[in-house]
C-alpha cells in the first residue's frame, strides 16, 4: 500500500501542475443582462449592474443576436435587350435564448453562458446602498459611537496623557452546536457537541481596549457538554464560569500623543498584557494557545530594505500548553518574531525559547522561516520550522524538522479556489504551545487534517508530522454567491519510519472529503462535512458531521 499512495501523491503533484488554463467566452452582440436585484437592463459585456453594483457574472445573457450574410441576386433586362445581373449582400438577425446555467457551469466557469472572468468591470459603478446587509448589531452594545455605526462621531474625553478616549462596550461571540459521527477504523464515537465562545470587549479608543472572555461550555478543548451516544451514551455536562481570555492591549504612541505631537519620535510601539491568543508561523509553531503573556510589538520600521519591518517579543508565564496539547504550569516561554514585508514578498523569521521542569518535559528551542508570494498566477507559501529537545525527548518536546508548502489558485474565468498543500516532517516536530483542542501542527494542510475544534471528531488523515509526507488537493466552489461554497478534498499520508512516540503514530492512508456550507442569515452558518479514508490495517474509516454556527 505505500507504494501505492507514493504513487498517488506524485501523481496529484503532476495534476495540479499541468492544469490548464480555462478563459471566458465573450458576450455576443446585441446580447443583454437582466439584474435580478434592481431589474435594470444592461449590456451583455457588464459584469456588474451600473445601479446598484450587484455581480452579474452568473447571471444568464439573454437576447444574443448572432449575424448572418445573405445573397440576393437581381436580373433586369434594358430596352436595348440588354441583361444585367446585380448581387445585393444583406444581413439577417438570429435571437439565441442563453440556456440557463447547469450545475456543473459552477465548476467549468469557462462554458457557462454569459461568462466573463474574474475581472472588474471598466464601467463606472455609482455607490448605491440599496440591498446593503444591515449593520451587524453586537448582542449587547453601550456606547455613543455604535460598531460599524455612521454619522458623528461623539467627542469622547481627554485624560491627562493627551489621549481621547470614546468607550463603547460590546459583547459577542460565536456558538457552535454539532450532531456528528467519527469512526476511525479502531472506534467509533457519536455524540451532540456545544462550544460557546463569549466576549466582553470595552473599546477605550480604536487602538486600546479591554477584553475579557469565557468558553462556559467546555473545559480547555478537552470536554464539551452534550450528549454521548456511543460508545457509552450519557449526559456530559462541562459548565464552568473560568475566564479564558482577559487581556489589554494598547498603543504606546497613541496613550502619550503629548510626547510625541507631530508624529516624528516612532513611538508608536503596540503591547498587549494578560491571557490573551497566540498564533505564529499559520498555527505550526504556536496554534491558538490561550496564554498569560506580555508582549510588545514595533511597527513601522524599515530596517534590512523592507517596506515594512515588525518584530514582537513575547514572555509567557502560566497556562501553557506543550505539544501534547497538555497545560504544563511550570512551562515558561520566550519569544522573538520578525515580519518583514518586501516588494514581491513578506518573509517570517520567529524564535521561541520554553524552559520547563524535566519532569514534564524539559527545555525546548523553536525556529520557524517563512515565505510568502505570488509565483505568476499562483499564491504561495513555504514555511521550514525545526525544534530542539534540549534536556531529554518527549511527547512534549521533541527535536525534528518540518517542511510545508501551500499553492493556490483562484481558477481563471470564476471566484473558485484550487489548492494543493503538502509537508514532509523529518524526526519528530514539536510546536512550542498549542491549545487543548488545536491537534498537531498539520491543521493548515486542508480539511483532512484539520482539528474541528469541537467535540471528538478528529482530523481525518491525522495532524501530527512525525516521520511523513503527504498533502491534499482540493477545490473549493462557490455556487452563484459566497454564501454557498462546496469544497472537494483529496489527500494522503505516507510514513518514513515509526514515530519515537506512540501518540504521534498515523497509518499510511489515502482519504477524500466533502464539505458543504452555506448561509442561513446574517448570524447563521450551516456546514456539513463528510469524508471516507482507507488506512492500512484498519477498517475503512469514516465521519459525517452537521453543525450550526451562531455568530452574534
Amino acid at each position: 500500500m505505500r507504494f501505492s499512495l507514493t504513487t498517488l501523491l506524485l501523481m496529484a503533484f503532476a495534476l495540479a501542475a499541468a492544469t490548464p488554463r480555462a478563459f471566458a467566452a465573450p458576450a455576443m452582440a446585441g446580447e443583454k443582462v437582466i439584474c435580478p436585484t434592481c431589474g435594470r437592463e444592461m449590456p451583455g459585456d457588464f459584469n456588474f449592474c451600473s445601479n446598484c453594483g450587484t455581480n452579474l457574472e452568473n447571471v444568464p445573457r439573454v437576447g444574443g443576436a448572432e449575424t448572418t450574410s445573405t445573397a440576393t441576386t437581381t436580373t433586369t433586362t434594358t430596352s436595348d435587350g440588354k441583361t444585367t445581373t446585380t448581387t445585393t449582400a444583406a444581413s439577417a438577425s438570429t435571437t439565441h435564448a442563453a440556456r440557463k446555467p447547469s450545475f456543473f457551469d459552477y465548476f467549468f466557469p469557462s462554458s457557462a453562458p454569459g461568462s466573463h472572468g474574474s475581472a472588474l468591470s471598466d464601467k463606472p459603478i455609482p455607490l448605491k446602498l440599496e440591498g446593503f446587509p444591515d449593520r451587524p448589531k453586537p448582542l449587547i452594545e453601550i456606547g455613543q459611537n455604535p460598531f460599524l455605526g455612521r454619522g458623528p462621531i461623539a467627542p469622547g474625553f481627554t485624560i491627562p496623557t493627551g489621549a481621547v478616549w470614546q468607550p463603547v462596550f460590546l459583547v459577542f461571540g460565536t456558538a457552535r452546536t454539532a450532531l456528528q459521527t467519527f469512526d476511525n477504523g479502531t472506534q467509533q464515537i457519536t455524540e451532540w457537541a456545544n462550544r460557546l465562545d463569549l466576549y466582553g470587549n470595552l473599546y477605550l479608543t480604536p487602538t486600546e481596549r479591554l477584553l475579557i472572555g469565557f468558553r462556559p461550555l467546555d473545559r480547555n478543548g478537552l470536554d464539551y457538554s452534550g450528549y454521548r451516544f456511543q460508545p457509552k451514551d450519557g449526559l456530559r455536562n462541562d459548565l464552568n464560569a473560568y475566564i479564558t481570555t482577559l487581556f489589554f492591549q494598547g498603543d504606546f504612541g497613541e496613550l502619550f500623543p503629548n510626547l510625541d505631537p507631530n508624529d516624528t519620535k516612532g513611538l508608536d510601539i503596540q503591547f498587549a498584557i494578560g491571557r490573551q491568543p497566540l498564533s505564529f508561523q499559520d498555527g505550526i509553531m504556536i496554534n491558538e494557545d490561550v496564554i498569560d503573556a506580555i508582549g510588545i510589538t514595533k511597527t513601522s520600521a524599515f530596517w534590512l530594505g523592507t517596506s515594512s519591518f515588525r518584530t514582537t517579543g513575547i514572555f509567557a508565564w502560566n497556562e501553557l500548553n506543550r505539544n501534547n496539547n497538555r497545560r504544563d504550569s511550570s512551562a515558561k516561554l520566550f519569544g522573538l518574531f520578525n515580519t518583514l514585508d518586501y516588494a514581491r514578498d513578506t518573509i517570517d523569521i520567529d524564535f521561541a525559547y520554553v524552559t520547563a521542569d524535566d519532569l514534564t518535559g524539559g527545555d525546548g528551542l523553536y525556529i520557524g522561516v517563512g515565505d510568502t508570494r505570488r509565483i505568476g498566477l499562483f499564491n504561495s507559501t513555504t514555511r521550514i520550522n525545526a525544534s530542539f529537545a534540549l534536556n531529554h525527548e518527549t511527547a512534549a518536546v521533541s527535536t525534528g524538522v518540518l517542511l510545508f508548502q501551500q499553492f493556490s489558485i483562484t481558477v481563471p474565468g470564476s471566484k473558485n479556489i484550487a489548492y494543493l498543500d503538502a509537508f514532509w516532517g523529518i524526526d519528530d516536530y514539536s510546536s512550542a504551545a498549542r491549545g487543548g483542542d488545536r491537534g498537531g501542527p498539520l491543521g493548515q494542510t486542508g480539511i483532512l487534517f484539520a482539528a474541528q475544534g469541537l467535540g471528538s471528531y478528529g482530523a481525518p488523515l491525522g495532524n501530527r508530522a512525525n516521520d511523513a509526507i503527504g498533502l491534499a488537493l482540493g477545490y473549493q466552489v462557490f455556487l452563484g454567491s459566497a454564501d454557498r461554497q462546496l469544497t472537494f478534498e483529496l489527500g494522503g499520508r505516507v510514513a518514513t519510519k515509526t514515530p519515537s512516540f506512540f501518540a504521534a503514530s498515523q497509518p499510511d492512508s489515502i482519504a477524500t472529503a466533502v464539505r458543504y456550507q452555506m448561509k442561513l442569515s446574517q448570524h447563521l452558518v450551516l456546514v456539513f462535512d463528510t469524508f471516507v479514508a482507507f488506512p492500512e490495517d484498519r477498517d475503512t474509516a469514516y465521519g459525517v458531521r452537521s453543525e450550526l454556527l451562531i455568530k452574534f
